[in-house]
């Protein structure tokens, strides 16, 4: 299995969750404006999207999208879902929740935007963190135990760091906790960000 990631980019959430559902992988840097692989492929054979995540599986299907490598991830080890009857349902709420309401509002930050156009997108991703914020039910989304959706979430927290964004604090302690995990500290070790 291999995972093709960008570093800091979204499939940094993938990085973390395969470490923390302890799979066997190997990984392979992206060079997203060249779409060419480190060992030198055209990244854009592997993933005609052209943009990361990827992971191949070892049947030789390749997966694209967080929420669907996400959700496929959770589904190898069922401890990073929630438990219930409907937990498989809120995790795919919360993914889809994160992706499009979430990671997609930071696109002003990363296409040369207006500053006001970047201001609206703040207050709109602000808006939508303080909603999980407010619903989380412990340490982490789901309670005391990591999810495939936090991965995602620490991830979205990096960026709104990284472009000064104040979240809630609640949200920066829970930031705090994920980098204490020994998955988020291997995944970035991996791509070179600590």
């Amino acid at each position: 299995m291999k995972l093709y990631f960008s570093p800091g980019a979204c499939s940094l959430a993938d990085h973390i969750a395969l470490h923390q559902a302890g799979l066997s992988f190997e990984h392979e840097k992206v060079d997203l404006k060249a779409k060419r692989t480190a060992g030198g492929a055209d990244y854009t054979a592997i993933n005609p999207k052209g943009y990361v995540p990827a992971l191949t599986l070892d049947s030789g299907e390749t997966l694209t999208e967080n929420v669907a490598i996400l959700d496929w991830i959770a589904h190898q080890d069922g401890a990073l879902k929630p438990s219930g009857p409907m937990g498989h349902t809120h995790l795919v709420e919360a993914l889809a929740f994160i992706s499009t309401e979430i990671h997609k509002g930071f696109k002003p930050f990363f296409s040369g935007a207006s500053e006001d156009e970047k201001k609206k997108a703040a207050e709109l991703i602000l808006k939508r963190m303080s909603y999980l914020s407010d619903r989380m039910e412990g340490n982490f989304l789901f309670g005391a135990d990591v999810s495939v959706a936090d991965c995602y979430l620490f991830v979205m927290l990096l960026w709104a760091r990284k472009n000064e964004l104040n979240v809630p604090e609640k949200l920066v302690a829970y930031r705090k906790r994920m980098m204490e995990l020994p998955s988020v500290k291997k995944a970035m070790m991996h791509e070179g960000l600590v």
